[in-house]
C-alpha cells in the first residue's frame, strides 16, 4: 500500500544518492583538493567557539551548482568557506571535491585505511551506514527543539537516524523524478501521451503509448541504466511505480519487491527493452545515463532531480534541450516517489576538538541567517527550515514539484543492510536486462537482500 505524508515542508522535501541524481556525469580517480584560507594547525578546545582553533577536511560530492556556469568544481565551496573564516577565523577547512561515479569508492577506501574526512556533504544513504558502523560522531545536540520544530516533519527527522542517534545534520530536501527533452517528445507525437496538467501524474498504459511513439519516430529512449549503484534509486522507483509494488515492507524489516507487482514491473521492463522500447542500460549508471540525455542522444532519463536540473542547466541551454519534469507513471496514475535530503555528517576521527569545529562548520553552513538560505538555492532544492520560507517566488516549475511532497513514498534508505541492497539491486537488474528469468532474479535479489539485513 502506498503511504502518503500528511506533513509537508515549508515548499517541498533527495534523492535521491545517490543519491545519485544530483549528479554530473563527470568521474575523477580521487578528490580534488582546493586552497582553504591558512589557520594554526595546532587544535585547542575553547569556551568560545569563534576563537576554536583547528584544521579539518571537507569532501563534497558536487551538490552546489555553481554560479557562474565555466566555474569549476569547488569554486561556491570555497566562498562558504571564506564566508565561514570571516567568523571563526582559527579554523582552517580544507576542500576536497570528489564525484558520485568514483566518490563512494573513495570514502570507503579512506575510511578503511584510517584517512576518513572530519566533514562530508551527502545523502543518509550512504552515512547512516557509516554511523550504524561506529565510523561517525553523534549529532544529537544538534537536533534542538527548535531545530526539529521548524522542520516539522518527522520522517525527515527520522531519515537522518541510525538506530535512534543522529548522524546527518539536513539542509535541504528535494524529489526524484524523471524528465523528458519536450521537443523530442513532441516532433514523435509521444507528448500527447503525456499529462501536462496539474500535477502531472500519468499512467503506465499511456507511458507505453509514448514509448511506442518514441520508437516509431527513431527517437531514442532513455535507459534502464544497471552498471553500477549510482542513480539506482530512480530505477527501483521506475519499476516499483508501474504495478504498485512495494520495495519494503511496512516496518522495514524487509525487502519485498518479489510480489507479484514487482515481478510484473521487471517483467513488462524486460519485454520493453527487448523490443527496443527502453534503453539496455548495462553499460551505464545514473551518471552516465544522464549525460546521454543532457547531450540530446536519449529522449528521457529515469534519474533527476532539482539539484541535476541546476548543475546540468548550462549544458541543457548550449544543447537547446527543454526538459519536462514528470512523476514516475504508474497503473492507478498515482506515483509513489523517493526522495532527496541533504546533509553532512562528521567523522570520529579521534580529535574532539577537530569534530567540535566540524559541527560549528556544518551548522554555519546549513543555519547561517545569510549564508544558509543562500546555500539551500545552490543544492536547487528546497530547505528543511520552514523558517527559511519561499526562496524559489515566481518559480512556477518549483511550486509544481513542491505539490509532489504529497506522493512521497515510505523512507527505506536508512535500513539495515541499504548499502548491499542497493549492490544486490543493479546486479538483478542486469540479469533481467540479459533476459534471465525475472521470478528467479528477483527472488535472488530479495533473498540476498535480506540476508544483508544481519
Amino acid at each position: 500500500m502506498k503511504k502518503l505524508f500528511a506533513v509537508a515542508l515549508a515548499l517541498v522535501l533527495s534523492v535521491g544518492i545517490f543519491a545519485g541524481c544530483n549528479a554530473s556525469g563527470t568521474s575523477s580517480s580521487a578528490p580534488v583538493s582546493t586552497s582553504a584560507p591558512a589557520a594554526s594547525s595546532s587544535a585547542s578546545p575553547s569556551d568560545d567557539p569563534t576563537q576554536m582553533t583547528a584544521e579539518i577536511t571537507w569532501w563534497a560530492f558536487p551538490t552546489f551548482g555553481q554560479e557562474n556556469a565555466d566555474d569549476p568544481a569547488g569554486t561556491y565551496e570555497q566562498k562558504i568557506i571564506e564566508a565561514f573564516n570571516e567568523k571563526y577565523p582559527n579554523i582552517k577547512v580544507n576542500l576536497e571535491t570528489i564525484d558520485f561515479t568514483s566518490g563512494p569508492d573513495a570514502i570507503t577506501a579512506a575510511i578503511e585505511g584510517n584517512a576518513a574526512p572530519d566533514v562530508l556533504f551527502d545523502a543518509p544513504g550512504r552515512i547512516i551506514e557509516y554511523g550504524k558502523n561506529g565510523k561517525l560522531v553523534s549529532l544529537d545536540d544538534l537536533f534542538t527543539d527548535e531545530f526539529v520544530k521548524d522542520v516539522n516533519n518527522d520522517a525527515l527527522v527520522n531519515a537522518c537516524k541510525g538506530n535512534g542517534t543522529a548522524y546527518m545534520y539536513p539542509i535541504s530536501s528535494a524529489p526524484f523524478y524523471m524528465v523528458i527533452n519536450q521537443k523530442q517528445w513532441e516532433e514523435a507525437g509521444a507528448l500527447e501521451f503525456v499529462n501536462q496538467e496539474g500535477d502531472r501524474t500519468w499512467t503506465t498504459e499511456d507511458f507505453e503509448k509514448a514509448l511506442k511513439a518514441l520508437h516509431e519516430a527513431g527517437v531514442n529512449p532513455g535507459t534502464l541504466f544497471c552498471q553500477g549503484q549510482g542513480g539506482d534509486q530512480g530505477t527501483r522507483a521506475f519499476i516499483s511505480n508501474l504495478y504498485g509494488a512495494e520495495i519494503a515492507n511496512a516496518d522495514m524489516t524487509e525487502y519485498t519487491m518479489n510480489s507479484e507487482a514487482g515481478v510484473k514491473g521487471l517483467e513488462t521492463a524486460q519485454k520493453w527493452i527487448q523490443d527496443g522500447l527502453l534503453g539496455n542500460g548495462v553499460a551505464y549508471n545514473g551518471g552516465s545515463d544522464i549525460e546521454l540525455f543532457k547531450t540530446g542522444s536519449t529522449s528521457f532519463t529515469l534519474c533527476w532531480g532539482t539539484s541535476t536540473q541546476l548543475v546540468n542547466q548550462a549544458t541543457l541551454d548550449e544543447n537547446a534541450i527543454t526538459t519536462l519534469s514528470l512523476p514516475f507513471p504508474s497503473d492507478d496514475g498515482v506515483p509513489a516517489l523517493e526522495y532527496l535530503v541533504n546533509g553532512f555528517c562528521v567523522f570520529d576521527n579521534g580529535d574532539d576538538t577537530k569534530a567540535a569545529a566540524a559541527k560549528e562548520f556544518i551548522k554555519f553552513v546549513c543555519d547561517d541567517e545569510t549564508w544558509g538560505p543562500k546555500n539551500v538555492v545552490r543544492t536547487g532544492a528546497f530547505p528543511v527550515r520552514a523558517s527559511f520560507g519561499d526562496l524559489y517566488a515566481g518559480n512556477e516549475e518549483y511550486k509544481l514539484l513542491s505539490g509532489w511532497t504529497k506522493y512521497y513514498a515510505p523512507y527505506y534508505n536508512t535500513m539495515d543492510g541499504f548499502a548491499n541492497m542497493r549492490t544486490e539491486w543493479w546486479n538483478m537488474l542486469q540479469a533481467v536486462t540479459n533476459g534471465d528469468d525475472v521470478t528467479a532474479a528477483v527472488n535472488a535479489y530479495v533473498e540476498n537482500s535480506n540476508a544483508g539485513m544481519a
